[in-house]
């Protein structure tokens, strides 16, 4: 059956080259490069590819995707992607394939994400006319920054044709060999909002005749998040945390601006959709008592990932006895925006060695087994056996 031929494609690779794959991921450890400036490693991949006969497309500025196999008999293809980009992390794990990249490294498992990927290409390749539909993977750049790669390369035509589409996430507190999965959202939507804050000055023995740029700021702080608990469902998981606040530098002087940065988070797509003008008169009405002005830079993040019920039964059935329930994330993840135009999944790999501390992602000593890259190869294959048979 091609089912079967895929899957037994995809382990006689693994036989012959997993060795080669965990160094393709050490390398691509050792030089880490940030959104937008991932051209090492777009080259590196494109090199690869080549390598076993296939024809890469470049994006711009950086990424490429490749199409293996021919589409359906309705032009539709399955969709892998991969993101590429590090971190602004200076690393501390130690390893001897540590960055070497000052103050940048991947700390978020992107290069376990592309070795999998990357992989999976290489390893289809030799059967490419057994698979139907046939298959693209898209290595995007920029999942790190505001609002995502993903928005630029799909305005690039990646999803042209693509019916499904298919992610991981490096997940270092699951023991490696097990897959998260979870149908609905599993990442959260997450917005950035910058409030400043502006008055006349003065001293602090006359707060009665200024405006108290320093005490509204304190405002904000305390009554936003308790007036949006009142004014959004909380069984939507929205909550506003501030994680950054200046203003001032003298004790017995109230300043003239200060400025407040936090992030907004919300499980609901919907509340996601409505948020912002609420949060800018929520803004207002705090500040209103003061006599202070102010401006808001709200710069909107990425919108929930939310799974697809059938894309991840298919996930799930292809992940067999390894998959476990995945909890939802209130992190953010641009592989959204690819779900706002064709249904898909994105699972959790574990990648924990299951010795030592759990480590946490964006943290600089975060660590990836690389057992991982060979239940990824396998999971991407599994998925490709499954859709052709559906």
């Amino acid at each position: 059956m091609t089912s079967e031929l895929i899957s037994a494609t995809a382990e006689e690779w693994l036989r012959q080259h997993e060795s080669e794959a965990i160094g393709w991921r050490r390398h691509l450890h050792e030089h880490p490069e940030l959104s937008h400036e991932e051209f090492a490693t777009t080259d590196f991949i494109v090199e690869k590819l080549e390598a076993v006969g296939l024809q890469p497309v470049r994006l711009e500025p950086t990424g490429l995707y490749v199409d293996i196999g021919e589409p359906d008999a309705d032009g539709n293809r399955l969709a892998i992607r991969a993101d590429m980009d590090a971190l602004p992390i200076t690393e501390a794990t130690g390893l001897p394939y540590s960055s070497v990249v000052p103050g940048v490294s991947h700390a978020c498992g992107h290069d376990l994400h592309v070795t999998v990927a990357l992989s999976t290409a290489c390893a289809l390749a030799g059967c490419a006319s057994d698979l139907n539909p046939g298959m693209r993977f898209i290595f995007q750049p920029a999942e790190e920054v505001m609002d995502g790669g993903a928005p630029e390369v799909i305005e690039q035509g990646v999803l042209d044709s693509v019916a499904a589409i298919y992610a991981i996430h490096a997940e270092p507190k699951l023991k490696v060999g097990s897959i998260g999965v979870r149908t609905g959202a599993i990442t959260s939507a997450g917005d950035v909002v910058e409030i400043t804050v502006t008055g006349p000055g003065g001293h602090t023995s006359r707060p009665q005749q200024t405006a108290d740029v320093v005490f509204a700021m304190s405002q904000l702080v305390t009554q936003l998040p308790a007036l949006l608990s009142r004014r959004v469902d909380p069984r939507t998981g929205t909550v506003l945390v501030f994680g950054s606040i200046h203003a001032g530098h003298a004790a017995n002087a109230i300043p003239k601006e200060g400025t407040l940065m936090g992030t907004i988070r919300t499980a609901d797509i919907r509340v996601w959709r409505t948020i912002q003008p609420l949060m800018e008169e929520l803004i207002g009405q705090v500040l209103a008592p003061t006599g202070c002005t102010y401006e808001i830079n709200y710069i909107r993040g990425v919108p929930p990932v939310v799974n697809d019920e059938v894309a991840t039964a298919i996930l799930a059935a292809a992940a067999g006895t390894s998959a476990v329930q995945a909890p939802q994330s209130s992190g953010g993840e641009d592989f959204s925006w690819y779900l706002e135009h064709v249904p898909g999944s994105m699972a959790r790999l574990g990648c924990w060695s299951g010795e030592g501390d759990k480590k946490d992602l964006h943290c600089d000593d975060m660590l990836v087994d690389d057992r991982a890259i060979a239940v990824g190869v396998r999971l991407f294959a599994s998925i490709a056996s499954r859709f052709t048979l559906d």
